[in-house]
Formats: C-alpha cells, sequence, structure tokens
C-alpha cells in the first residue's frame, strides 16, 4: 500500500486545531479494499456533515422511486397502445427504458452508501457503479439526440424528408446502446478508470489522474457526449422553431388576404404554435444544460483546477444527472397528446390530459402532411 493510504504518514494533512475532527479526514471511513482506487487529492478533507449524507439519500429515494415508477408507466403504456407503436415512439420507449435502467441500478446502491456514509459496497461493484451510470447516460444522451433528430426531419423538411421506418428506429436504437457500451468500456482496460468520488457514496470516471492519457478520455468522451449532441440538439431546434415561425406568419398573411381575423379555429388561437415550440425548445436545451453541464464542469475541473475540486462539489453531478431521469419521461412523453389520452384510459388515477391537447400537436402538424409521423414524435 502506497504512503498515501498509510495512516502514518497522514499527519501532513492534519487539519487545523480548529477543526472539531482533529486529524480525522473523509477517507478514514473508507474500507481498505478500496484505497487503492481513492485519490490523494481527497485525504485532505474533513469528514462531510451528516446532514448532506441525509439529504442526498433523502433526494435519491424521492427521486428513484418517481424514476422507476415514472419511466415504467411510459414504456407499459407506449407499448400496450397499439396507435402509440409508431417507428418515432420506439425512440422514446428507449430513452424511458435507459432511464428506468439507471435508477433501477443506480439509487438503491447510493441509498446504501449514504447510509454508511460512504462507499461499502466493494472494489468491483464501484467499477460496475461507474459503468452503468455512464452506459445509461450515454444512451440517454443519444436517445434524445435521435428523438431531436426526428422531429428536426418531420418539421422542417416536412413532406421532402423520409418518414422514418421501424428498421431505421430500430437501427438508431442499436447505435444508442451499442455506441454507448463500446465507450464505456475503456476504463476497465486502462484507458481511465472508474473510482469512488468525493464524496464517497458513488464512483464515476477518474478525473485526478495527472496522465495524458487518462485526460484524453475525458476529452473525446465530452466530445462524445455532451457537445456534439449539444451542438446536433441547439441547431435541430433552432431550425424547428424557425420553420414553425415562418409557417405561422404564412398563415397569418393568408388570413389577411382573404378577410379574415386567422385560419384557426378560436380555440387553436389562445397559444401560438411558435411561441409554445420556442418554450418546449428552450425547456428541452435548458433541462439538457442542468443535467449534464455539472458533470462536464466537475470532470474538466478536477484535470485543469485540481485544488477546486471539493467532496461537496462532486455531489452535484450525480444528483443533477439522475433528475434527468425524472423529467424526461415529462418532456418526452407526458407532453404527448396521445400518451395522455392512453394513460387516462389505463391508469385513470394517473390522467393528465388537458383540454389543449388537440392544440399541442397544432406546432407540429401544421408543418408537414404526414400529421401522424409529427404527433408520434
Amino acid at each position: 500500500m502506497s504512503s498515501w493510504n498509510n495512516p502514518a504518514n497522514q499527519d501532513e494533512f492534519s487539519l487545523p486545531s480548529t477543526n472539531p475532527y482533529g486529524n480525522y479526514t473523509l477517507v478514514d471511513t473508507v474500507p481498505k479494499e478500496i484505497l487503492h482506487m481513492v485519490d490523494p487529492h481527497w485525504y485532505q478533507f474533513p469528514p462531510m456533515n451528516p446532514l448532506w449524507y441525509g439529504l442526498i439519500m433523502f433526494f435519491m429515494i424521492v427521486m428513484g422511486c418517481l424514476s422507476v415508477a415514472g419511466n415504467f408507466v411510459v414504456v407499459w403504456v407506449f407499448m400496450n397502445t397499439k396507435s402509440l407503436r409508431t417507428p418515432a415512439n420506439l425512440l422514446v420507449v428507449s430513452l424511458a427504458f435507459s432511464d428506468f435502467l439507471m435508477m433501477f441500478t443506480m439509487f438503491p446502491p447510493m441509498v446504501i452508501t449514504c447510509y454508511w456514509r460512504t462507499w461499502v459496497l466493494g472494489a468491483l461493484f464501484c467499477e460496475i457503479y461507474g459503468f452503468l451510470g455512464s452506459l445509461f447516460g450515454c444512451i440517454s444522451i443519444w436517445s434524445m439526440v435521435f428523438i431531436t433528430l426526428d422531429r428536426y426531419n418531420v418539421i422542417v423538411k416536412g413532406v421532402a424528408g423520409e418518414p422514418l421506418s421501424s428498421k431505421g428506429a430500430t437501427l438508431r436504437i442499436l447505435f444508442a446502446w451499442l455506441f454507448s457500451f463500446a465507450w464505456c468500456l475503456p476504463p476497465f482496460f486502462g484507458w481511465n478508470r472508474y473510482v469512488p468520488e468525493g464524496n464517497m457514496t458513488a464512483c464515476g470516471t477518474d478525473y485526478l489522474t495527472e496522465t495524458m492519457l487518462s485526460h484524453s478520455y475525458l476529452y473525446v468522451y465530452s466530445c462524445i457526449v455532451y457537445f456534439s449532441p449539444l451542438f446536433i440538439t441547439i441547431y435541430c431546434y433552432f431550425f424547428i422553431v424557425k420553420a414553425v415561425a415562418v409557417h405561422e406568419k404564412g398563415m397569418r398573411d393568408q388570413a389577411k388576404k382573404m378577410g379574415v381575423k386567422s385560419l384557426r379555429n378560436e380555440e387553436s388561437q389562445k397559444t401560438s404554435a411558435e411561441c409554445r415550440l420556442a418554450k418546449v425548445a428552450m425547456m428541452t436545451v435548458a433541462l439538457w444544460f442542468i443535467a449534464w453541464t455539472p458533470y462536464l464542469v466537475i470532470n474538466w475541473a478536477g484535470m485543469l483546477n485540481k485544488p477546486s475540486v471539493s467532496p461537496i462539489y462532486t455531489i452535484w453531478g450525480s444528483v443533477f444527472a439522475k433528475g434527468n431521469a425524472v423529467y424526461n419521461p415529462v418532456v418526452y412523453a407526458i407532453s404527448h397528446p396521445r400518451y395522455r389520452a392512453a394513460l387516462e384510459k389505463k391508469l385513470p388515477c394517473l390522467a393528465c390530459k388537458s383540454d389543449d391537447d388537440t392544440i399541442s400537436e397544432t406546432a407540429s402538424t401544421s408543418t408537414t402532411a404526414v400529421p401522424e409521423k409529427t404527433e408520434s414524435a
């Protein structure tokens, strides 16, 4: 065992006399079998306030139950409603299934480690936990990208776009799962590694080892699972909003020529399609930033400015990324008019159908002659 892991050599990290924990450090509670995975950086920090563990545990229980139940219902309703089994909706099911697996496999271990206030599940499971978090996060991201690209194809290209087939949707889903699996395996073989995070209640990629080999994985991975998907999402929604705005302007001009106030009925006038779609676009991009930016910032801060990373700082990556698995069903399924109608029939106690379900389809159907394809996106 290295000198970093030898308690006899920990005096150089002695805390000030005003520290209520004395020389007790965050790593002192870590089981010996995983000490070789703990970076020396964490030995300088005192234990976290027990209140943090309680708050994280409470958050994970609530969010875990909501995510597992919410995503299970989404998959169940889509797969048991014939009218919803369209190629585009297969992408939504893939997204919900990956989010379901993420929280189903990750929130119970985190609740256990928060209870014990350190990682007590062994070195192997730490690596598996980090791998699963990375895998399902990457799958969810690329599933969202393909959903966005399908919306772009329908709304911007319209009838000129090639309709999404069942085979096309299946190939996209296979790509997302296999591509993600391939990129999450390298840490098992020496290109980076999965290690305990600073709060010692979760495991993830190693952003503190100061080697170019380790850093290169994170730089490439950041481009694959953050920058590229984010650029695609912003690009697509920019042109989606632009296409709808142009269409709305054309309808207003046509109504003016015909001498009528609007070509839409009175109910549809209550919410402008372009404004509504702009809100959806802003919400999608904003939720993307909220979910994944903390992890990106933590990883890059660890590589470029290690002293700035503290155990409490590392909590936010896990919290926000896992929260993404909760609101994905809301954004991509509950906002779906036909899904809400099916949910009302199958589970009336969870019904969330609104009076403007027909209006909510306007932004999609008004820009293409293939309404079934559009609303299923």
